[in-house]
């Protein structure tokens, strides 16, 4: 793999022109041919074959719906008053005739006939049906037509509100707060380099990489099922890694031509690294996401193969693009301490001629170059004890409100209160009860007209006694009487524990009148397949847990050639995902801190968060082992002094970690004020994931824990050492080709202050 990187990487350094027009002219046909092909993203959260699902589908054969959308108006009087009363009736009435006038408005209930009336008589509901197809998005004109004719009503002192999907606010997968969260990574990139340049080239190669993921994700969502939230969450992905995985190459880049090496050999060894990390690091991301597929979630598994291949473009990107524009930038790259040196040979100041020494990697006399991730390990060195304690207990706690984490699919409810959609739903809430937003549905089926009768009536009868129903409608007979429904309005609303359990109770209370009347009886509904969902995810996630687990024991063990390194490894990262859903929990659930962060609602988070902040943190936390501890163990094989390796690897990878970190923090932290209500706790538990996985776990706990084992953190028994296969993670054996010894990578040790 290094040295077929190390062609590529030359390759790129020497026909960076080549190079870079054909990237350009791939990107610009990605992008057209998806432009050109686009398709629309779906909203769809149901699973195939769940018991809800196949009720669905069957009772829409028997009572089939016009394949359109639809709205729902609220109308409520002032206090005191009902909308019965004639100086109120007539105005309302007045504005639902004018938006069946509506051009694009194919039909506008009456709330009086169609029982949408509250019992107080203060509230009533008009469902407006449009002619746009289910899948097409309602033209705002029409939306606004239909707004426009609520102003007689409005006059009339009605409160009128306008809810349902097609005025549910849309969030854009890129806006200004994740703007912001680009320039906040460019000032670290910044820092990190001292230059302008250098920062630039990693946010270039992570947004055209985003380009060219969002043009082909586009261009396939006219063949393939993809979820609405799959391009933000491939945004937010490709974004952070891309800006990482290119910051590592550069990072090591800029370390050897701060030695003196030329500038395509530089690029070409860089590559061969640096880049076989990177290649490994994406790796164990891409598995982590696209082996979000065996849930079985059609939604989730869209939402894992577009991740992934956001961050399989941030690794080609990484290792094609990114060197093609380090060979175009030249010597511009070079740090400035030495382009100093070469410009004034010995004749600089003692203070000015360390600098240089320094940034060239002179490790002669590593101990004087005290940076602040050094500084940091030495203080977790002098008590590893009682840092590992601290560190422990901390995590623990942090891990605790993990205990009470509760999932349901969002809906209405889970959007901002300033959404009208929302305010609708909360309206109708308190009007007709919570459960008014989540009715049920039990379909009876059989091919005898007498005994879907019968049946239908035996399970009206048992219903209304099941604790937890607040009302049950009339038996509906399907045209041909093999089928029948029954609406079931719950107690509670539609993503609450209790309304899951009423779904339970149900079916197995429906089980014997249908094994009695050999019929078919099943609870179905948008709130039961939801329900079901979300069961099929809370199911799935024990599994994942376990294959993610087996895996970091198995590539670390494979990385590293040894037994302690995985096993401290994933301890960290389980410790990891605990703290980030502890914290969860306390500001999504609990609503600490939730009026600061913008958080539209408390409540259950969505059912896909705990299996998709596991398989992300599994990728980023091995990210941030390999790229620490194999530093300290290259150390440790040179010198076999287990206390300088660590010190040694913390000086050369501490500041690519930190760095690499803050920025994933910050790429994070932009998406968590999307205000998406799918998308915010995800980005707030990858965000707090990465704070304590970078710097409590990697940068406290792992020095500790090897200062402890001493040589036996590096131990591996010889029968395993020949089962397993040698992986060469950062190149250490590599050598140029045509070259006779392998060239020790050079790291970089530039000293600064974050």
């Amino acid at each position: 793999m290094a040295t077929f990187l190390y062609r590529l990487g030359a390759l790129g350094a020497r026909r960076w022109r080549t190079m870079l027009i054909g990237w350009i002219l791939a990107l610009g046909a990605v992008v057209g041919l998806g432009l050109s092909f686009a398709g629309s993203f779906s909203d769809s959260g149901s699973i195939p074959g769940s018991p809800a699902q196949t009720a669905l589908t069957k009772m829409e054969g028997h009572f089939p719906e016009p394949d359109t959308q639809s709205a729902q108006i609220v109308f409520q009087a002032p206090p005191g008053r009902k909308v019965t009363e004639a100086d109120l009736n007539k105005p309302l009435e007045a504005t639902l005739e004018a938006m069946a006038g509506v051009p694009g408005v194919s039909e506008v209930s009456d709330p009086s006939q169609s029982g949408t009336v509250s019992d107080d008589e203060r509230t009533a509901v008009a469902q407006v049906t449009f002619t746009t197809k289910a899948e097409d998005d309602v033209p705002a004109g029409t939306l606004d037509a239909v707004k426009a004719t609520g102003s007689e009503a409005e006059q009339a002192g009605l409160k009128t509100v306008y809810g349902g999907e097609p005025y549910e606010t849309s969030h854009p997968p890129v806006g200004p707060s994740e703007l912001i969260g680009l320039g906040v990574a460019l000032v670290i990139l910044v820092i990190t380099f001292g230059s302008l340049l250098s920062a630039g080239l990693p946010l270039i190669t992570a947004v055209l990489g985003i380009v060219g993921t969002m043009g082909a994700m586009i261009g396939l969502a006219t063949v393939f099922d993809v979820s609405d939230n799959a391009p933000t969450l491939a945004i937010m992905l490709g974004l952070a890694v891309g800006i990482d995985y290119s910051l590592f190459i550069v990072s090591r880049h800029r370390a050897q031509l701060g030695t003196g090496m030329p500038v395509r050999e530089s690029v070409a060894r860089a590559t061969a690294t640096a880049g076989s990390a990177v290649v490994f690091a994406g790796a164990t991301v891409l598995i982590a996401l696209a082996g979000l597929s065996v849930a079985g979630v059609p939604m989730l598994t869209s939402m894992g193969l577009a991740s992934a291949g956001a961050v399989a473009v941030a690794v080609i990107t990484a290792v094609t693009l990114l060197p093609a524009l380090m060979g175009m930038a030249g010597h511009r790259l070079t740090p400035r301490e030495r382009r100093a040196a070469t410009r004034h040979r010995g004749f600089l100041p003692l203070r000015r001629k360390r600098a240089v020494r320094q940034t060239a990697g002179d490790t002669g006399d590593s101990g004087r170059v005290s940076t602040m991730g050094v500084r940091w390990t030495e203080g977790v060195l002098r008590h590893p004890v009682r840092n590992l304690i601290l560190g422990t207990v901390a995590l623990v706690a942090l891990a605790v409100p993990a205990l009470e984490l509760k999932l349901a699919l969002t809906d209405e409810g889970s959007s901002a209160t300033g959404n009208s959609s929302r305010q609708a739903y909360d309206m109708i809430s308190d009007a007709f009860g919570p459960g008014a937003n989540g009715p049920l549905v039990v379909l009876v089926e059989a091919d005898d007209p007498a005994t879907v009768s019968t049946t239908a009536a035996a399970v009206e009868d048992e219903v209304q006694g099941v604790r937890g129903v607040a009302d049950v409608s009339d038996v509906d007979v399907a045209r041909d009487g093999t089928a029948a429904r029954i609406q079931i309005i719950p107690d509670t609303g539609p993503r609450s524990a209790e309304t899951s359990d009423l779904v339970s109770r149900l079916r197995t209370q429906m089980q014997p009148l249908a094994e009695a009347g050999g019929g078919y009886v099943a609870v179905t509904g948008m709130t039961a397949v939801s329900i079901d969902v979300s069961d099929k995810l809370s199911g799935a996630l024990l599994p994942f847990v376990v294959v993610v687990v087996g895996l970091s024991l198995l590539l670390l063990m494979v990385a590293f050639r040894s037994v302690a390194i995985p096993v401290k490894a994933t301890i960290g990262f389980l410790l990891s995902v605990g703290a980030a859903f502890g914290a969860t929990v306390a500001v999504f659930q609990w609503g600490w801190l939730a009026g600061l962060l913008g958080v539209p609602s408390e409540g259950p988070v969505a059912s896909f968060v705990p299996i998709i902040v596991m398989s992300v943190l599994f990728g980023l936390a091995m990210d941030y082992e390999v790229f620490l501890v194999s530093a300290m163990r290259e150390d440790y094989n040179r010198h076999r002094n287990a206390r300088m390796a660590i010190l040694n690897g913390a000086r050369n990878a501490a500041r690519v970690v930190t760095s690499a970190a803050l920025i994933m923090i910050a790429v994070f932290v932009s998406f968590l004020f999307s205000r998406d209500a799918d998308i915010m706790p995800i980005a707030f538990a990858l965000a707090f994931g990465v704070l304590v996985d970078a710097f409590l776990v990697r940068m406290t706990l792992v020095p500790a824990v090897l200062a402890l084992l001493g040589d036996r953190a590096w131990w591996l028994p010889r029968r395993l050492d020949r089962i397993l296969p040698h992986l060469d993670v950062e190149g250490e054996n590599f050598h140029a080709p045509g070259t006779a010894a392998p060239h020790a990578p050079v790291k970089d040790s530039t000293p600064v202050s974050l």
